[in-house]
């Protein structure tokens, strides 16, 4: 087992008495007896020659900027840390720079060391790491606050482009809809119109039919072969008076309606012609008959026979002549309208 080494022997004051001329344990008659010795001002050297201890004057001085460069230290250091923290760049403390220890003291080193320093202390606890940081911070921040600007705007946008396609999306439906329903209105309204013709030429359609059963054609077995207001020489006129049915000699002619004979006999250019009055007044001439089956006065009903065709008069061929004359005029209308106007189509 190792053992601790043993202590060096504590040093010891010289003796006054003993024969070495100079160490430990005896003295040096020449000098005198010893005795302790303490340096004061006057017999220290003075330092660098012609420089001397400068008294320690304003101590309190020296203590209250120590103590006020600490608190300026730790306040500056705080005033860092806040900014590191809060995101905000460091704010400098402006304060007047004091001198340094050496400046105190009267050393011209100390001067000269204060005066080149570029170390004040209103930096003092404000690092190049900290001043980057915080302004690595601010400029984040102010990053930040702009991109949090520009995607505030952009939502706005977005948002004013939303309502605005909405608002053309609704446009357009109720512009479609108002099409729809005007093409709707239009057909319903052209639908209407086409059942109202439909329903108007049923009803006349109807009329007619009930017209036809009171109506009939003059004859049977023919060829229309003259119309009404054919220009020719061969009447006396000029133009043609009546509507011409061919048929061969002996054909039937019947009162094409309910009516009184008002006049039967010869009648010079229309040969034998019988005139049927209707009960509105209307005179139906039937000419160049070849024999005639009724007399005047005499009342016949549609359908009735009241003669035979024949060729009397000025004609150039067996035909039956017809001619009709609303109110008894003496100009007569075309027969071929009137006909069909009673549901007869010749």
């Amino acid at each position: 087992m190792a053992s601790n080494r043993p202590a060096p022997q504590a040093p010891f004051a010289p003796s006054q008495y003993g024969t070495e001329t100079f160490g430990y344990g005896t003295y040096r008659t020449d000098e005198g007896p010893w005795e302790e010795w303490n340096p004061t001002e006057d017999s220290i050297r003075p330092l660098r020659g012609r420089h001397r201890v400068g008294k320690q004057r304003g101590g309190g001085l020296a203590r209250s900027s120590t103590v006020l460069g600490v608190g300026v230290i730790a306040a500056v250091g705080a005033g860092g840390m806040a900014s590191a923290n809060t995101g905000k760049p460091p704010v400098s403390i402006s304060m007047p720079d004091l001198p340094s220890v050496g400046s105190l003291l009267g050393d011209g080193a100390g001067t000269e060391a204060a005066k080149g320093s570029a170390t004040a202390l209103s930096s003092v606890g404000v690092t190049e790491a900290d001043s980057a940081e915080g302004t690595t911070d601010a400029g984040e921040a102010l990053r930040n606050r702009i991109m949090a600007q520009a995607e505030q705007q952009q939502g706005q946008a977005e948002t004013k482009a939303v309502a605005a396609a909405v608002s053309a999306a609704d446009q357009e439906v109720a512009d479609a809809a108002a099409k729809a329903e005007k093409e709707a209105a239009a057909r319903a309204a052209a639908a209407k119109e086409k059942a109202e013709a439909a329903a108007k030429k049923k009803a006349e359609e109807a009329r007619l039919a009930a017209l036809a059963r009171q109506y009939t054609l003059p004859t049977s077995s023919y060829t229309v072969t003259g119309t009404f207001g054919q220009a020719g020489s061969m009447w006396s006129s000029g133009y043609h008076t009546g509507l011409d049915f061919a048929a061969p000699t002996g054909t039937l002619i019947k009162a094409v309606h309910t009516g009184t004979i008002t006049e039967a006999g010869w009648a010079g250019s229309y040969g034998y012609r019988t005139i049927l009055t209707l009960d509105d007044g209307t005179e139906v001439w039937l000419c160049h008959q070849s024999s005639i089956s009724v007399s005047v006065g005499q009342k016949v009903n549609t359908g009735d026979v009241i003669g035979r065709v024949g060729a009397t008069g000025n004609v150039t061929g067996p035909h039956l002549h017809l001619e009709v004359h609303p109110g008894g005029e003496s100009t007569g209308i075309d027969p071929m309208a009137w006909l069909r106007s009673k549901g007869l189509n010749p």
